[in-house]
């Protein structure tokens, strides 16, 4: 039988279960790495189950997300990364060697195999030809435990492409804005995306992590382009030629559905606030006043990008109203571009440099002025991620990025009347790993260093037969784990101190939610109410386990974003569909809310009754768990399982 990529390497990592859309399966996982922000509580959730080394081939703790220093915490807890990576045998990347995913990129990544990742771009990775997919922190712990991977098949959907990128004013970035616009940030979920056809040898390997980074806007499990002639100069670019596989789909293979996307089609393309998918062309916007550039980010921040601005900025001064800010993806391309002068011509035109880190992608600096227009070639624009609320973010291409820094204004790349340099990849890449430090062999004297603010992880008791609690909060569609649990360097800092992290939920959408749900945990708790495609975003558990903490019980939504269904799962949460859509418009904030016999129901046909106390009315819902996730629900989540 004809096999498509995703097919041959989960045939090659599976346990148990069968191939097939739908079907539960285990899969055995080669490399699983985490960032500051969720690993700190990660490893917190490895060092509570138990074991005394991780137990996955590859295990990588990055420092990349919070590196704004401005008081004791962030320090401590790279501290605790770093000797919590020494005794569970894991690499530790220090601040300063990059963000997470250009490193594993770069070092790391491999064609054929399977990686988890505690952050939502971990599909990154994809662009090197293997399965890399974003989990919560608690799941990678325990598959760093020992255990597999376990997830229901996800249809696999072929991108098509076909013909060549009008270089050099197209990127890749306006490929998969493109396909934002097409399908929206809906149209990728329970999906994985296969990447193929004559277009594809088109696409170096970092421009194709471009795309498969932002797939994770699509909602998609993953994405993933075949591993070919381009994989294998990459791969030799950084000494690691012996990782090469090829690997790509047998003729006639299946798809559940296949979309054909004409790279020369494709023009300069532009996300408007404050969603990925709000795409346009940019000349439709010319003109558009621009206060703030941000050029770098997980998304596009590789040599071949930085150079590439570089060749626009070179002799030239940005506009005098505006600030431009440059963060380089790795050391590895700071230290090739500032020994090839590139950076000297960025400073030379006004450019800011920032830390090699995701700074303002994340909010860690980088705010925007009140009302200010800022351009990003970042992958996200959801309300005050930037740390300015009433800021309007833009997501485009870093060579739109440079043109309209340049500018002062929004301008179509192609009628700008600069020459853009066509920059190939190196033939070798400088490989310095000075600030990656190996697993260590002996661990049994290694002390795992804690500072103050980290807490320990907060546990959730079994299932209870009924839940009686009040809807403290009623959202509408699409909200995010942004939403849910803020970014930003005020917030940040408390990742590893959930009741002090827990006053934040919510805190963009009701600043009284925290106090609330403070107060209704003494009268049986809280329930949220939600529409389509809640918890869309982040991979950050945190906006599962800081709601847990403040006693959330349950959340009744239309739909469900994947790795926050699964976030919540995993903290005891129990996940609830409308039946029927329509009875969403039957439920206030403030209702008191009753569903009985759970125990029951939930071993059964997972059909809920919910009495509407403050109408007096009720309506239906269901849960769609697998035997796993079931087992883990009844016992207060994994954390209380594996203890167990």
């Amino acid at each position: 039988m004809a096999k498509n990529i995703v097919q041959k390497i989960f045939e090659a990592h599976k346990v148990s279960g069968e191939i097939s859309t739908g079907s539960r399966i285990a899969l055995n996982v080669d490399q699983v790495y985490t960032q500051d922000a969720t690993g700190t509580m990660a490893w917190l959730e490895f060092e509570a189950i138990g074991i005394d080394r991780v137990k996955v081939p590859l295990a990588v703790s990055y420092v990349d997300h919070n590196m704004l220093q401005s008081n004791f915490m962030n320090g401590d807890d790279h501290a605790f990364l770093q000797t919590a990576a020494a005794k569970f045998g894991a690499y530790f990347s220090k601040p300063g060697n990059g963000i997470c995913h250009q490193v594993h990129l770069e070092r790391f990544a491999a064609p054929g195999r399977i990686a988890l990742g505690t952050d939502s771009h971990t599909p990154t990775g994809g662009g090197m030809g293997m399965i890399a997919i974003g989990v919560g922190g608690l799941e990678a712990a325990s598959v760093m435990a020992g255990a597999p991977f376990e997830i229901n098949m996800p249809k696999v959907v072929q991108v098509k492409l076909t013909g060549k990128l009008n270089r050099p004013w197209v990127t890749a970035m306006d490929v998969i804005l493109t396909l934002l616009k097409m399908l929206t940030v809906k149209g990728g979920v329970g999906n994985i995306i296969e990447y193929g056809g004559p277009g594809v040898k088109d696409l170096n390997v970092t421009e194709r992590a471009t795309i498969t980074n932002m797939g994770a806007e699509l909602g998609a499990t993953t994405s993933i382009f075949p591993s070919d002639s381009n994989t294998l100069k990459f791969l030799k670019a950084e000494g690691r030629e012996k990782d090469w596989v090829e690997l790509k789909a047998d003729k006639g293979a299946v798809y559940s559905e296949t979309i054909v996307l004409d790279l020369g089609s494709i023009e300069p393309m532009i996300a408007q606030p404050h969603s990925p998918d709000n795409v346009v062309a940019v000349r439709e916007l010319t003109g558009k006043k621009v206060d703030q550039v941000c050029i770098g980010s997980c998304t596009n921040s590789s040599y071949h990008a930085m150079k590439t601005v570089a060749s626009i900025l070179k002799g030239r001064t940005i506009a005098e109203h505006l600030n431009l800010l440059i963060n380089p993806g790795s050391k590895q391309v700071y230290e090739m571009l500032s020994r090839e002068g590139i950076v000297a011509e960025m400073i030379s035109s006004g450019a800011r440099i920032m830390e090699i880190s995701c700074g303002a992608c994340i909010g860690m600096g980088g705010a925007p002025g009140t009302g200010h227009v800022s351009v990003r070639s970042y992958n996200r624009n959801f309300y005050g991620r930037s740390g300015t609320k009433d800021a309007s973010v833009y997501l485009a291409s870093p060579i739109s990025c440079a043109v309209f820094a340049l500018k002062g204004e929004m301008a179509d790349p192609r009628e700008a009347g600069f020459e853009i340099a066509k920059v190939k990849e190196p033939k070798s890449f400088t490989v310095n790993d000075n600030l990656l430090v190996a697993p260590k062999v002996e661990t049994g004297g290694m002390t795992i260093l804690k500072g103050p603010n980290i807490k320990e992880v907060p546990v959730k008791g079994p299932l209870k037969d009924s839940i009686e609690a009040e809807v403290l909060l009623k959202t509408g569609n699409n909200i995010t784990t942004d939403d849910i649990m803020p970014a930003g360097s005020k917030v940040l800092p408390f990742r590893s101190n959930i009741p002090a992290i827990s006053d934040f939920v919510f805190e963009n959408i009701d600043k009284t939610f925290s106090s609330r749900a403070h107060e209704a945990k003494t009268k049986g708790g809280a329930i949220i109410v939600g529409g389509e495609n809640y918890g869309q975003g982040s991979s950050r558990e945190h906006a599962a386990l800081a709601p847990m903490y403040l006693g959330l019980q349950t959340v009744i939504v239309k739909s469900f974003a994947r790795i926050h269904r699964a976030n919540l799962v995993n903290f005891g949460i129990l996940p609830l569909l409308f039946k029927a859509a329509e009875d969403y418009d039957k439920v206030e904030q403030g209702d008191r809310l009753l569903i009985s016999g759970l125990l029951g129901a939930i071993k059964e046909n997972q059909e809920y009754k919910v009495e509407n106390l403050t109408k007096g009315s009720s309506f239906c819902v269901v849960s769609d768990l697998n035997d796993r996730e079931r087992d883990l629900v009844l016992k207060g989540g994994l954390l209380s399982a594996s203890k167990a």
